[in-house]
């Protein structure tokens, strides 16, 4: 009985370490992106490319996934701006689930034309897409698109890997319906700097794509 309570608290303290480093792990990310990123438009110094991350299309309460909305909204206004002449939409496709091609009809419905859209068919998650942009796609710099917390994190990873990036805030969802994708940001902190560490590689890379010369797919 006592050598399970000992059991018990060791793992209590173990699982509230593990809280207590990837809270302060995306503290440290908020202020990566405090240092690289706005959300004012007009401060955004022009690129060739913004890099959108992805997201799943469907929210958890069944409609148009408002994280995602949010993001197509910005790298739209991006492009209508002419802050950038490219956008790269990367995210996962198994399947009939396929974020990037849901990305492009959504960019499309914002007045972005097909020509300036680029699909990244395997960014599982934001490392893949930070490493394939610069590996398979050649940027040496880009904008990042996506919530200010993701944000903060795709620049942590560009930086340790010496890509120029910077980054547009999307607006923010202010009241999500899953306390899951809240939550989900502080473990994904950790993991990033776990990553880095760990010098990751992609999960894929496959043939080289120049944005601008070769055709979209």
């Amino acid at each position: 009985m006592r050598l399970a309570l000992y059991a018990l608290l060791a793992l209590g303290g173990i699982a509230s370490c593990a809280a207590l480093l990837a809270w302060f792990a995306e503290r440290s990310l908020l202020r990566e992106a405090d240092a690289r990123s706005t959300a004012d438009l007009a401060q955004v110094a022009p690129v060739e490319v913004a890099l959108v991350l992805g997201t799943a299309p469907i929210g958890p309460e069944g409609g148009p996934n408002r994280y995602l909305v949010y993001r197509l909204d910005a790298a739209a206004a991006l492009w209508h701006a002419g802050k950038v002449r490219f956008l790269l939409v990367s995210g996962n496709r198994e399947g009939s689930y396929d974020e990037p091609t849901a990305m492009r009809v959504g960019l499309i419905a914002r007045g972005v034309p097909a020509a300036a859209i680029y699909r990244d068919f395997a960014g599982y998650r934001t490392r893949d897409s930070i490493l394939r942009a610069r590996d398979v796609f050649g940027l040496g710099e880009f904008i990042v698109v996506s919530q200010r917390f993701h944000v903060g994190r795709a620049l942590f990873i560009a930086r340790h890997e010496g890509i120029g990036a910077s980054g547009f805030d999307a607006r923010d969802v202010v009241r999500p319906h899953s306390m899951l994708t809240e939550l989900r940001r502080y473990p994904s902190a950790l993991i990033a700097y776990l990553e880095v560490l760990s010098r990751r590689r992609p999960h894929e890379t496959g043939r080289k794509v120049s944005i601008g010369v070769d055709p979209p797919d």
